[in-house]
């Protein structure tokens, strides 16, 4: 009787540790899940005509007055009604669930100047990015593009000149 219940408490503690492993593992992706991430690159929509000759003035992506005022309005500074950091993170690091992390160059590369312009100005559907067309002017919207840019070349003002349009989908593939 004495060798049943050793066997059986090995079994159990064996079990136990099986589960708190188990368990451990649950715990570590659902809160890597719950801390955001954006999914797989992928290239954004196309830009809406309205906004397609939307460009950024001439010298604004590294214009250091520019790109100062812009980290005022991305910051809420500027109008406390607009805060970008409060999603976005002050660093481009998100600190809300699905916002877009701008320092992940890859991502950012995919954006025409009219593309993310459009985002910021009209919102992105089925998600918690507002359209800001109303809140700021269009020339703040480009200040805060600047601003945002240099967190995809490690803080420092770039010409975005890494824009690479993504390959057409192959005919049938969505």
């Amino acid at each position: 009787m004495g060798g049943s219940i050793i066997t059986f408490r090995k079994e159990w503690e064996s079990i136990m540790k099986r589960s708190t492993v188990t368990l451990g593992i649950m715990g570590l992706i659902g809160f890597l899940t719950a801390c955001g991430g954006e999914g797989p690159i992928q290239p954004p929509p196309p830009v809406p005509a309205e906004y397609a000759g939307k460009h950024m003035p001439a010298g604004w992506w590294t214009d250091p007055k520019i790109i100062e005022e812009g980290k005022k309005i991305f910051i809420g500074e500027f109008n406390i009604d607009v805060n970008c950091a409060s999603c976005h993170g002050k660093d481009g690091k998100p600190v809300k669930r699905g916002a877009r992390d701008f320092r992940t160059k890859e991502r950012m590369m995919l954006y025409s100047d009219s593309t993310w312009f459009w985002r910021i100005s009209e919102g992105v559907p089925h998600t918690k990015m507002k359209a800001w067309k109303e809140k700021l002017s269009e020339e703040d919207r480009w200040k805060v593009m600047a601003f945002e840019h240099a967190f995809s070349h490690e803080g420092q003002p770039s010409e975005h000149t890494d824009y690479k349009p993504a390959a057409p989908a192959a005919a049938g593939s969505k």
